[in-house]
């Protein structure tokens, strides 16, 4: 028999010594097996992700932001994840598009200025060579990549979603259509353009776009939902968008709530925000646009006409989260939903346009729609509900869509799922539409690429929230950080709580003024003359950031 003497003098067996030690490496080993697999799932099991955008909702519409519209799966989001009180997109639908899927500038991304095309750097009015999409990184680490709605980002074929990325697509490529059927928008585009991944797609008959939508991103989902790759999902909706079509059973249980008019509406949601925490007790409400008309002064059947449109608009919101909450469903039933991370947001602030009475517009439009009264909210009317209703879609901030003000691009934004620790709680900090794209990245474990196709492509503008979400960051931008928008000549910059704004056309450097945002939410003390320095800081920031986006003042002419 042999023995091992150790120093403290015991002797003992060889044999049993190897015997017990084999056994303890063993279990040992198996331990770090399993540690390791673990850690080696989760390390390599990146989220599914919904990418989820409403088309022209207001900041003050949800439930869970205060609104009066009933959104109960929006909210269900909310109460399970984070709001975002200060989310910037820009100030239209495009633009915002472009920004999203590349996480950068608009004019980087080639949108300058949407439905513009033009040989000028910025204003090719479809996404550029200079940016890599969402959908084109995540594939790369292994990603299906599905999407249903509206595209807005290029009509023609190279500019379709199916060569920017997406595995999966059923879109509307321009910026709006009848909610019922193929009718366009304007005599050069009588039909609206759809397609299915490249190819030309009719309307199918009798379906409703937010259904219909929805129907096709599930169908993509369930046909890989057996595979163990992940998926991105993103969910354009063309809802609430004017034209105002929804069925009757959503609208009709809004009838007569808004019988008492716009200007209560927006004083009623400026208290209704205060008290669902999104606005600081002391926001005062901003004076109306000059084009909304005051309600005392309409007859009764203006009245009447004015309710119908948001009970309309209400109706459409109603639709939509049921809709929300039909893709959540099926992500329970599929087992994808406790691994699915879902984003929600608005384009931008609520819609002040009424394409039925424009001068360029309207004379198709009323020759193919009716707006009669007992019409409205039909695949046969085309209504929009103005300044008016938006201004209250948009408060506490001043104006909307369309605007560089704080209405026309502070929209709700809300996170949900794995990697978020909060639950009902609200983000305060500045938050951009450009964070979003670094956000699904880290959460992917993707990297953004220096070049793609062959040429070399922009760096990223936006941050990761991920630490953010985690809670275990206070912020996702330092206090130095530049955000800043050009569209159209109209031009804004954020930089820590200080705002200055270009809102004035024609374009002069001398319309510039200096806001406090953090004490100023709606945009009325302009604070150039008392501070001078501040303004000069910004004005500086913001010339540098036009120099870098190559903005021209007056826009390049059109191809």
């Amino acid at each position: 028999m042999r023995f091992i003497h150790f120093p403290n003098g015991h002797l003992v067996d060889i044999k049993n010594y190897l015997l017990l030690n084999l056994t303890f490496f063993l279990f040992l080993g198996l331990g770090l097996c399993q540690c390791s697999s673990q850690d080696s799932e989760e390390a390599t099991s990146p989220p599914n992700i919904l990418l989820i955008v409403a088309d022209d909702l207001g900041y003050a519409d949800l439930g869970c932001y205060g609104g009066d519209i009933e959104t109960p799966n929006i909210d269900a989001l909310a109460a399970n994840g984070l709001r975002f009180s200060r989310f910037y997109a820009s100030p239209y639908c495009a633009p915002t598009r472009a920004m999203l899927l590349s996480g950068n500038d608009n004019h980087i991304a080639g949108m300058g200025i949407q439905s513009y095309a033009s040989d000028s750097f910025g204003y090719e009015g479809k996404l550029s060579g200079r940016i890599a999409t969402i959908p084109q990184v995540l594939k790369q680490v292994g990603y299906h990549t599905y999407m249903a709605g509206k595209w807005h980002l290029g009509s023609d074929s190279l500019s379709n979603p199916y060569f920017k990325g997406f595995d999966e697509s059923w879109i509307n490529a321009y910026w709006g259509g009848n909610h019922y059927n193929n009718i366009g928008l304007t005599r050069n585009s009588p039909k609206s353009i759809y397609t299915e991944n490249g190819q030309k797609r009719k309307w199918p008959e009798g379906a409703y776009s937010t259904d219909f939508f929805t129907d096709k991103l599930i169908e993509y989902i369930g046909k890989n939902k057996d595979d163990e790759k992940p998926f991105f999902a993103y969910a354009a909706y063309t809802s609430p968008h004017w034209p105002l079509q929804v069925d009757e059973k959503y609208w009709k249980k809004y009838q007569g709530r808004y019988d008492q008019g716009y200007e209560k509406l927006k004083e009623e949601r400026l208290e209704s925000l205060k008290k669902a925490g999104m606005i600081p007790e002391d926001a005062i409400l901003p004076p109306n646009h000059e084009r909304v008309i005051p309600w005392d002064s309409l007859t009764d059947m203006e009245k009447k006409m004015e309710a119908r449109k948001m009970e309309l608009y209400a109706g459409m919101l109603d639709n939509l989260d049921v809709n929300i909450g039909r893709l959540i469903q099926y992500l329970k039933e599929i087992g994808k939903y406790e691994n699915t991370l879902i984003l929600f947001m608005s384009d931008n602030g609520a819609a002040a346009e009424d394409f039925y009475h424009h001068p360029r517009y309207g004379p198709f439009l009323q020759e193919n729609y009716s707006n009669e009264y007992e019409n409205m909210g039909q695949a046969s009317s085309f209504i929009s509900y103005g300044p008016q209703w938006a201004e209250a879609g948009s408060s506490p901030f001043r104006y909307f869509k369309g605007q560089l003000t704080d209405g026309g691009n502070a929209a709700p934004m809300i996170i949900s799922g794995p990697g978020v620790n909060w639950k009902n709680e609200i983000f305060h900090g500045l938050t951009t539409l450009m964070d979003i794209a670094p956000t699904f990245y880290e959460l992917a474990q993707a990297s953004y690429p220096d070049s793609l196709n062959g040429k070399k492509i922009y760096p990223l503008r936006g941050n990761s929230m991920t630490k953010l979400l985690k809670k275990s960051a206070e912020q996702i931008h330092a206090q130095d950080y530049i955000f800043a928008l050009e569209y159209a000549t109209r031009t804004m910059l954020r930089k820590g709580d200080w705002k200055i704004l270009n809102n004035t056309r024609p374009y002069n450097e001398e319309n510039f003024k200096l806001y406090n945002i953090s004490e100023d939410l709606a945009e009325m003390n302009d604070l150039k003359e008392q501070e001078p320095q501040k303004f000069e800081e910004l004005l500086t920031e913001w010339k540098k950031f036009i120099e870098e986006i190559q903005a021209q003042f007056p826009p390049p002419p059109r191809n």
